[in-house]
């Protein structure tokens, strides 16, 4: 097992990947033109992209570069949102809806450029298939096949079950709607590649600094036990971790728990009989199982998919919050008119991260066009406040599990 695995919850990705160097605490005071909380995707994108743009910025981490959600999420990077775009339609009408999603469409192509230009060695694989189990689940995703094209220029594929049969050996999938620009990753080598070239481009990392006040004004700060950064903007980027630090964002988000698998080694050809084109796969229920090579989901359900898989264990199991929001679309905009934030990437945060901090960048910078559109997005709070939400939340998705068997 490698060190990287002696500082981050135990996972396949930890022990795959060497540690990187640690960043030395915050200690004292110091000063910056942007101040951010997190080190994941969000605030290592915001922090490269506005120090390329000559912005002195300080990163301050609770943990370790990547340690959420960013380190140990299911590696698929999808264009789109946690939300359907006919929730966006909905929520801020057809044209912004159009907008948000050719962001989407950006916010992917982006990624893939950052991995090259940094020489990021993440991993990167191309293509994902959305699965149907029920023949309802098929009719909606040809729906969309339609949809997309029409509505939104949108190029995916339909595979039947016989042509999906070609890359996936399963036998519990109707079909598949295939999108070959979106792909998968190595979550934690991806985070740790960025962080590097934050780092190279000038930006400041401080882990192991638990951020416990955010002072606002003027000039806001975010102080830890042992130091302080002052700013002329400041980015809150901790997603499911931001705790208690700006409750007006805490409580139209919820944390949710998402848990990962990843099987011994197969060896090549038995890997690659079971998903030959190498593609990330992910059913469309509301409680859904994804998968691709290298990891799976949990035994029970691994093995439903893959029954060939019967005399294989688990060598990781291993879980982490992600952050939700009531309508699932991503919640991003200012709580002042210094302090940004990014949230609510809802499970499809791995493109959508790069594109949030990409967009907060620009509205510093001064180009706040984007940005404008996404805080058009309604968002409400969740009911039952602290002592309630999550009750409510274990509550829903039994209903929704139970729609899934069902339905």
């Amino acid at each position: 097992m490698d060190a990287a695995a002696s500082v981050y919850p135990p996972s396949w990705y930890a022990a795959s990947q060497p540690e990187l160097a640690p960043h030395p605490p915050l200690r004292g005071q110091t000063r910056a033109d942007v101040a951010v909380l997190g080190a994941g995707y969000t605030g290592l994108t915001a922090a490269l992209a506005l120090a390329e743009k000559g912005y002195k910025v300080a990163v301050v981490e609770a943990e370790r570069i990547g340690w959420g959600a960013s380190g140990r999420n299911g590696g698929q990077a999808i264009v789109g949102y946690g939300c359907e775009q006919d929730t966006l339609e909905a929520l801020v009408g057809d044209a912004d809806a159009r907008l948000l999603f050719d962001f989407s469409r950006d916010g992917m192509h982006m990624l893939k450029q950052r991995i090259a230009r940094h020489g990021i060695d993440c991993d990167w694989r191309d293509g994902h298939a959305s699965v149907p189990i029920h023949p309802r689940q098929e009719r909606a995703l040809r729906a969309d096949i339609e949809r997309m094209a029409q509505r939104y220029d949108y190029p995916l594929e339909w595979w039947d079950r016989a042509r999906l049969r070609q890359e996936l050996a399963s036998e519990r999938y109707l079909g598949a709607m295939y999108d070959a620009a979106s792909g998968h990753l190595h979550p934690l080598a991806y985070a740790q590649g960025l962080a590097r070239a934050a780092t190279a481009a000038g930006v400041t990392l401080h882990e192991q600094s638990p951020v416990i006040r955010l002072e606002r004004g003027t000039q806001p700060a975010l102080i830890t036990a042992q130091g302080r950064v002052d700013a002329d903007f400041v980015v809150l980027a901790g997603n499911a971790w931001l705790q208690d630090i700006a409750p007006e964002l805490e409580t139209r988000m919820m944390p949710v728990g998402t848990y990962i698998g990843a099987t011994q080694p197969l060896g090549a050809e038995r890997a690659r009989a079971l998903i030959r084109n190498d593609m990330a796969v992910a059913d469309v229920n509301w409680a859904l199982d994804y998968f691709r090579l290298s990891r799976a989901s949990m035994t029970r359900r691994m093995r439903r998919v893959f029954p060939q898989l019967a005399d294989v264990e688990l060598d990781y199991v291993w879980g982490g919050y992600i952050d939700i929001t009531r309508n699932r679309a991503p919640h991003w905009g200012r709580i002042t008119p210094n302090v940004y934030f990014a949230q609510g990437f809802s499970g499809h945060g791995v493109a959508s991260t790069g594109l949030a901090g990409e967009v907060i960048a620009a509205a510093i910078a001064g180009q706040a066009q984007r940005l404008d559109v996404f805080e058009r997005i309604p968002h409400g709070v969740f009911p039952g406040g602290k002592a309630l939400r999550m009750p409510l939340l274990v509550a829903a998705m039994s209903w929704y599990k139970l729609r899934d068997l069902l339905w």
